[in-house]
This record gives C-alpha cells, sequence and structure tokens, in this order.
C-alpha cells in the first residue's frame, strides 16, 4: 500500500508538471538538469547502501544474539545438573521461567518497542543466585565459574536484545535518505520527453523502486517488530528440550 500511494502521488505531480511547464521549456534544460540528477542519483545512493549496511548489520546481529541468549540459558540449566541441592533446582528454575517469560510475555511486546518487567526480574534472580552459590569442592568450583561466565554472557546478550528493540537509525539518517529520494523523483519530472506515456511509466518505476528500497529498510531496521521479525524459535527449542528433561 505505502509503495502504490508513493507512485500515485509520484505521477500525479509529473502530470501537474506536464501541464504546468512547456515540453519545449523542459527539453531545452535536459543537459543541466541531467548533470544536477547525476550528482542526486550518487548521493542517494551512497546514503541507501550506507542505511542498509546498518540496518543488515543490525538484523544479523539480533539473530545471532538471540540464537547466543538461547544457549545460555540452555548451558546454565544443564550445568545446573552438576551443583547440589536446593541451589540445582533454584538455578534450573529459574532458567525455565526466564525462557518462558521471554517466549510467552517478552516477544509480543517487543512488537511495539517494549519489554517485560518480569523477565528482567527473573534475569536478576537468576544472576543473584549463581552468584550467591558457595562450592565447597574443586568440582563445584569449577561449575561455579562456568555459571557466573555463563550468566554474564546472558546478561550480555539480553542487553544488545532490548538495544536492537528500542534503538534503530538515527533520526538524521532518515531524514536525509528520504529527503535524497524524493529530490531524485522530483527532478524527474522536468525531464523533457516527447512521449508523455513513456515519462510517466519511467518515473512510476523509479519512484516504485526508491519506496521499495525505503521499505526494506523500514523492516530490517525493526528486527523485533516487523511481519518478518526475527522470532523466539531458540528460546523454544530450549524449552522443549529441558522442559521434556523434566518430565522424564
Amino acid at each position: 500500500m505505502a509503495v502504490s500511494l508513493a507512485v500515485i502521488l509520484a505521477v500525479a505531480g509529473l502530470l501537474v508538471v506536464q501541464r504546468l511547464v512547456p515540453l519545449s521549456i523542459r527539453e531545452s534544460h535536459n543537459a543541466a538538469i541531467g548533470i544536477i540528477y547525476a550528482a542526486l542519483y550518487v548521493m542517494f545512493g551512497m546514503m541507501v547502501g550506507f542505511s542498509a549496511y546498518l540496518v543488515l548489520s543490525k538484523y544479523n546481529t539480533s539473530q545471532n544474539t538471540v540464537k547466543s541468549e538461547a544457549s545460555n540459558v540452555e548451558e546454565l540449566y544443564w550445568l545446573a545438573e552438576q551443583l547440589p541441592e536446593p541451589e540445582r533446582g533454584e538455578i534450573q528454575e529459574l532458567a525455565v521461567s526466564y525462557a518462558r517469560a521471554v517466549v510467552d510475555e517478552e516477544w509480543p511486546l517487543m512488537r511495539s518497542g517494549q519489554t517485560s518487567p518480569r523477565a528482567g526480574t527473573l534475569a536478576d534472580d537468576l544472576r543473584r543466585s549463581i552468584e550467591d552459590f558457595e562450592p565447597g569442592t574443586a568440582a563445584e568450583q569449577a561449575v561455579y565459574a562456568q555459571e557466573l561466565e555463563r550468566v554474564h554472557d546472558l546478561d550480555e546478550a539480553r542487553e544488545v536484545r532490548l538495544l536492537n528493540v528500542r534503538e534503530g537509525l538515527p533520526p538524521v539518517l532518515w531524514f536525509v535518505l528520504v529527503s535524497l529520494g524524493i529530490d531524485t523523483i522530483l527532478f524527474t519530472y522536468f525531464v523533457g520527453m516527447k512521449a508523455r506515456w513513456l515519462h510517466v511509466l519511467a518515473v512510476a518505476a523509479l519512484t516504485g523502486g526508491i519506496a521499495l528500497i525505503i521499505f526494506a529498510i523500514v523492516v530490517l531496521d525493526r528486527p523485533f517488530g516487523g511481519d518478518l521479525r526475527v522470532g523466539p524459535d531458540a528460546f523454544e527449542l530450549v524449552l522443549d528440550t529441558v522442559e521434556g528433561n523434566g518430565t522424564q
């Protein structure tokens, strides 16, 4: 709908310019318009490439962060198997509760840029539960060191994920990207082409392409908010594994 609306508006603007500015005047300025248009086209292309690189990196980082976070939850669960009770049960229960809260509560909230306070509280409780454990043997000390490392990695991955939920491309980049895109389309209005239908077709195709590019950047800039958002599959797989183990 957004792309279609952009094309309709662009074609409507072209028809107005064709009506107000005679073809002879537009044809006489084709050379000058072509030079300016080429400069705009290069600047717009550079901004598209830069923005696309940023959002694609963010999208890939988000995918990898989710996998890392879920992996750390699973490792904490299995490492706790080597600890005595009641610490073992407490850590395993908190790990499962955290993963479940992330899937059931936090993921739907992330679509609108929000997070789950309960998931954050469970993450804090899990870290404190591990830190409060006092190992009594060399084996427990080794497991304790691994648990501390994994919970640190978990907290770090969670922070990165929440940052990607809240933060996007800087507003100034959006302003420059959209402004250059509009300018690129507007300058095509003043190109003199005898075939009116061909001019309309060219502007429509250019506008559709630019609108699709900006739409793709918008989608990739919201890795947890759009229809192509990163899903909680990694957490669900962990839950299937550990909950299945708990029912055996």
